[in-house]
């Protein structure tokens, strides 16, 4: 038989494999591999399916390579700096080899996400895509699964908006930059949130020339004075950021870009990145054949994370929440207390970090001081502390920036910090509003001298320093009880 004659011949059927499992997770980022491990290891039957990298958008495109870059701007930055008698020296990076570095540093950690350690678990691992095909079933390549629980984790991937001529130009997002060998010399950057601000400052730092365009205010979720003293500090080292610069228009090719701005300003650049959101991967998982409701921000889930199908639960991006890394983490062992022991289990949000990772960091948990104000209005008491009083900030030049505190009742209901390891420092505050802790707790705490840390307990101090210092009750106690001891 000729080959012409082979190739016109009906492809025979797949022979379908059919697998009955406990839990069935769709996504291996860090929201469906914390499932699967715990899952496993206790005891359950647990099928992985993931039509792309294990590791999901973290491991591989998110936040380990643009912590990994980040560090290599900060590293040529410091090398540059003259500080401490120490003469500074203009860096020479070397912008393939800083990529290299990210590249180690996904390859040492995927390992612990990889097919191989979870099999090893005793998880069965579908590399494929998967689709529902009934409430109860879905189908992933050759096999059919049927579950009694379904977890989807399959979070979300780069907004790229409609803006006229983007398809046809050459863009990058951060699926994509972080395969780029060569230094880009005007990185225009659209978008002012947390990746468009890290990406500028690591590319700023690393040698190239960086615009943001932002439509509204840069950092706009976050603390305008933390943002502002930010903003400032990004601006200075060179970084152009255009706030209220909704862009209309985009053209050219690689290494001559031009945006064009609602307003008529005009914006020429080398290459271009967008970073003006996520959308949820939830598209073309069929849904509807399973009875789970959702919307663009995801999949519809109670305070519980199920669905509309009691069978199925979302974790992280897919829930419609928080888009974060270790809100997925969390939301994992939400829902490993029902699905394995029938134990209520139930997410919250007002406990969830989250940081920029600039230089300096800004970190928020809770309430900012404005949504605080909002909900308690004169109830709220507002705590701070700067780092110009924190001698170990003094003696490493870093003394800029503060922590602030939102305190009703002297309960804290949210914590910004702006500065250096903002986003190791936040978490005192994260861990007293996820356990109801009183400033007290946080008065009481006696931490090392000199460390960054203080900089909590001097903010937990500013609370209750007018009770104790500018109260006349106070000192007519003391002056009252000093008289009567002999």
């Amino acid at each position: 038989m000729s080959r012409i004659d082979t190739a016109i011949l009906p492809e025979r059927p797949v022979a379908m494999t059919r697998i009955e499992t406990d839990i069935c997770i769709i996504g291996a980022g860090s929201g469906g591999l914390s499932v699967a491990a715990g899952a496993v290891q206790m005891g359950a039957k647990v099928v992985l399916i993931e039509g792309h990298k294990m590791g999901g958008d973290c491991l591989n495109y998110g936040c380990v390579p643009s912590k990994a870059l980040l560090a290599a701007g900060h590293k040529a930055h410091d090398t540059a700096q003259a500080a401490f008698g120490i003469a500074g020296h203009p860096p020479e990076p070397d912008f393939a080899a800083a990529k290299d570095h990210v590249d180690t540093v996904i390859e040492t950690i995927a390992p612990v996400d990889s097919e191989e350690r979870f099999e090893g678990l005793g998880v069965h691992v579908i590399r494929e895509f998967a689709r529902f095909i009934s409430e109860t079933e879905v189908k992933a390549g050759a096999h059919v699964i049927k579950a009694r629980r379904f977890v989807i984790a399959t979070g979300s991937r780069p907004f790229v908006p409609p803006i006229p001529g983007l398809s046809d130009t050459p863009h990058h997002t951060n699926e994509t930059i972080f395969d780029l060998r060569e230094r880009p010399d005007h990185l225009i950057i659209v978008g002012g949130g947390p990746i468009g601000m890290e990406m500028a400052q690591a590319h700023r730092r690393l040698g190239s020339k960086v615009t943001v365009l932002e439509g509204a205010k840069a950092l706009g979720r976050d603390d305008p004075e933390a943002a502002a003293l930010l903003l400032d500090k990004l601006r200075g080292e060179g970084i152009e950021i255009v706030e209220d610069a909704t862009v209309s228009a985009v053209s050219g090719r690689e290494g001559a870009i031009s945006i064009e701005t609602g307003d008529g300003r005009s914006f020429a650049g080398s290459h271009l990145l967008v970073a003006v959101g996520r959308r949820v991967n939830v598209d073309r998982l069929d849904l509807e054949k399973a009875g789970v409701d959702h919307d663009r921000r995801g999949v519809t889930v109670d305070k519980g994370l199920r669905s509309t199908n009691k069978r199925v639960y979302a974790v992280g991006d897919a829930a419609g929440g928080l888009q974060f890394t270790h809100v997925a983490g969390y939301h994992a062992g939400v829902i490993i207390r029902p699905m394995l022991f029938g134990l209520p289990g139930k997410a919250r949000a007002d406990h969830i970090p989250w940081v920029t990772y600039t230089d300096p960091e800004l970190a928020q948990v809770g309430l900012t001081e404005a949504e605080a104000r909002e909900k308690h209005g004169d109830r709220l008491f507002v705590a701070k502390a700067d780092f110009r009083h924190n001698d170990r900030a003094i003696a490493t030049g870093q003394a800029e920036g503060f922590a602030k505190v939102m305190v009703v009742k002297g309960t804290p209901v949210g914590a910004t910090i702006v500065g250096p390891q903002a986003g190791e420092l936040i978490q005192l505050w994260a861990l007293a509003i996820a356990n109801g802790l009183k400033m007290s707790a946080v008065a009481g705490m006696v931490a090392p001298y000199p460390t960054l840390g203080e900089i909590n307990k001097r903010a937990a101090g500013a609370y209750f320093s007018p009770k104790l210092f500018d109260s006349p009750l106070v000192k007519r106690i003391v002056r009252l009880v000093q008289r009567m001891i002999p």
